[in-house]
């Protein structure tokens, strides 16, 4: 079977496994929905294809202290 994608996916491999798992799923983790909303502020004039490539990063500089009450 073939995965019929959304138009603006690229051929970027990290953009292509955001769409295929996590795009359009329901997430019920709290911290995983926390770091989800602090990407989205950071996001603020950028491309969601940006805030992809350094999600990383935010991940291991910003939110691994960071628990939400």
């Amino acid at each position: 079977m073939t995965l019929i994608r959304c138009h603006w996916v690229t051929t970027d491999e990290e953009y292509i496994a955001y769409h295929d798992k996590e795009w359009g799923k329901a997430e019920k983790d709290s911290q995983r929905l926390f770091e989800m909303l602090c990407l989205e502020g950071q996001q603020a004039g950028l491309s969601w294809y940006t805030i992809l490539k350094k999600r990383a990063g935010y991940i291991v500089t910003v939110f691994i202290n960071l628990i939400p009450f």
